[in-house]
């Protein structure tokens, strides 16, 4: 039995056969893309449980085919990509990526990220702790329907950003380190990240905005620290 659907977008046929290889040995059925614009094709052709996304892409790049796609979908996305600057991994987090890895890559790397970040959108696959059902304030969060939602309105959020938002809104008042928010969001801490959780956090914000000044919806920079969520006000 197949262990998910992953779409491969990469316009290097080595690479896309690399990571066909490794992934099929781990039972994933894979789909591929060489080129932008197939990849919207077969995003809604073959509807895959993740996409791994080069940002280098002819006819349309990585970054465009992130933005397209989070229009409509929160499917989890892992970007590829062979450039040293943090700013342009920090730009696909902020169009909604889920993780991202540089090139040249390790194979079985990439496969445990694949897993951990299945294993992130896919909650109800492992057991949870009564109660699932959160409530701070006019802040929901069901972690067993993966659903949230502020002031009564439904909150579109990455896996990422569902698990950040959680760890949260677990202890509200609690000052978390953005390496706590990692272990959190990833399941572990890979170097380099930490600034990726000002990225998550600044995409909650905006996904938060239309309920600012809600109870239980206020993310506060604790500067030199990290984060934490408002505690409502009682009485």
């Amino acid at each position: 039995m197949s262990r998910g659907k992953i779409l491969v977008v990469d316009d290097e046929p080595k690479i896309v056969s690399l990571v066909r290889t490794y992934l099929e040995r781990e039972d994933y059925q894979v789909s591929d893309a060489l080129d932008g614009r197939r990849a919207l094709e077969a995003f809604r052709r073959e509807i895959p449980d993740l996409i791994i996304l080069d940002i280098m892409l002819p006819e349309m790049d990585g970054l465009e085919v992130c933005r397209e796609i989070r229009r409509s979908s929160d499917v989890p996305i892992i970007m590829l990509t062979a450039r040293g600057e943090d700013a342009d991994k920090l730009v696909g987090l902020e169009l909604g990526a889920d993780d991202y890895i540089t090139k040249p890559f390790s194979p079985r790397e990439l496969v445990a990220r694949v897993r951990a970040v299945l294993r992130r959108s896919r909650p109800y696959a492992v057991p949870l702790p009564s109660p699932s059902r959160l409530v701070l304030g006019e802040l929901v969060l069901d972690e067993e329907r993966f659903e949230a939602a502020c002031h009564g309105h439904p909150l579109a959020l990455t896996p990422a950003e569902f698990h950040i938002l959680a760890a949260l809104a677990r202890s509200p008042g609690r000052v978390f380190s953005r390496a706590q928010l990692l272990d959190s969001a990833l399941g572990e801490t890979y170097e380099g990240y930490e600034r990726t959780i000002d990225v998550h956090i600044k995409n909650l914000r905006r996904k938060l905005g239309a309920a600012d000044g809600r109870e239980g919806c206020n993310i506060v920079t604790v500067h030199g620290i990290g984060y934490k969520l408002e505690e409502p006000q009682h009485g």
